[in-house]
């Protein structure tokens, strides 16, 4: 029987399939469930700083019209903060005791300097590890690209100040001038491992209603195309463990960002998508594949397929597509209305 067991920030994982962040794992009941189901561990629905200014900001409005003094707008401000927090902690908690797997914390990063003590707070509730999933939107036209850059940098040191006794993971966009390095770097800084990479909330347009209205929510197989070429590139570069994000489905996913590298890969759009029993197809899948090519562990093919290890290291470099797609067309009756160039677009 194939052993699917591999390692993940130094955790022990039994299987390298990981439930992320979502609603999927708001509970403790959830987390068991998933924990039957076959998951190798889970990342808790995240808290968001974000979310819980937008509370507090909601609550000091009221509290203006109503008169309140500073003194009193602070205290409420002090004590959401807490109890969104203790409720976090609770949940941090109450997982350990339900569950053998290991339970990673996730805090949603934005500039103020909270998520430190945020991630401090939750190694002290008994989180395994930490992911903190960090993006600094682009959009912020005041902000330059190395002030924004540096602010990755003081989240994970401060972070490590706060939580140096469990590993941390950062999960990252793909939105860096120079990803390569920027990875290199954040790994250098000190963190145990890199999630490649986070999904964001996409905007469409209602033409009807004049609305704005969210395009897709849920990944598609597709996606895996960004994380699987990255992590194929940095695998056996960094001295962090990777994680795919993003696009997993099915077996086939999982055994390909395996293939580039991973250590671990998460789904949650599939689970929406196919329920929890979905988990273990995918890893008798996995079992299934790994014995037809007569692999009796994880680590004996995981980055088989990475650019350090590859007979065609160049393909991973490759940004123009016309070379592979050249002659797809060649042959058909009618060609390409516009010719080649009409693939560009």
């Amino acid at each position: 029987m194939a052993d699917l067991a591999t390692t993940y920030l130094g955790l022990k994982l039994r299987t390298p399939l990981i439930v992320g962040s979502s609603e999927l794992t708001d509970s403790p009941a959830k987390v068991e469930e998933l924990e039957k189901k076959g998951a190798g561990a889970v990342v808790l629905k995240s808290i968001f700083e974000e979310e819980i200014a937008h509370e507090y900001r909601a609550i000091l409005r009221e509290e203006l019209k109503a008169g309140s003094s500073a003194e009193a707008v602070d205290y409420l401000d002090q004590a959401l903060r807490a109890e969104n927090l203790d409720r976090y902690k609770q949940l941090v908690a109450d997982c350990k005791k339900r569950v053998d797997i290991p339970v990673i914390a996730s805090v949603n990063c934005t500039y103020s300097h909270e998520w430190a003590y945020f991630a401090g707070e939750l190694v002290n509730a008994g989180a395994d590890a930490l992911e903190l999933n960090m993006f600094f939107s682009p959009s912020d036209l005041q902000r330059t690209r190395e002030e924004a850059e540096a602010a990755y940098f003081r989240v994970v040191e401060r972070v490590r100040e706060q939580a140096s006794c469990v590993p941390v993971a950062l999960k990252v966009s793909s939105y860096f001038t120079d990803l390569g390095s920027m990875l290199l770097r954040l790994c250098q800084a000190g963190v145990t491992g890199l999630v490649l990479f986070n999904r964001f909330w996409a905007p469409d347009f209602d033409i009807d209603k004049l609305e704005i209205v969210p395009s897709r929510i849920l990944s598609t197989p597709e996606e895996l195309a960004t994380p699987l070429r990255w992590i194929a590139i940095m695998s056996g570069r960094l001295s962090c463990d990777l994680a795919a994000s993003t696009g997993i489905h099915d077996a086939a996913g999982l055994i390909k960002v395996l293939l580039a590298g991973a250590k671990a890969g998460q789904v949650v759009s599939t689970l929406y998508k196919n329920g929890t029993g979905h988990i273990q197809t995918i890893l008798d899948g996995l079992t299934e594949w790994m014995e037809k090519h007569e692999f009796l562990t994880v680590e004996q093919f995981r980055g088989l397929m990475s650019q350090k290890v590859s007979a065609n290291p160049a393909v991973y470099e490759r940004v123009q597509f016309m070379r592979y797609y050249g002659g797809l067309f060649q042959g058909r009756e009618g060609g390409v209305p516009g010719g080649m160039d009409a693939l560009r677009y």
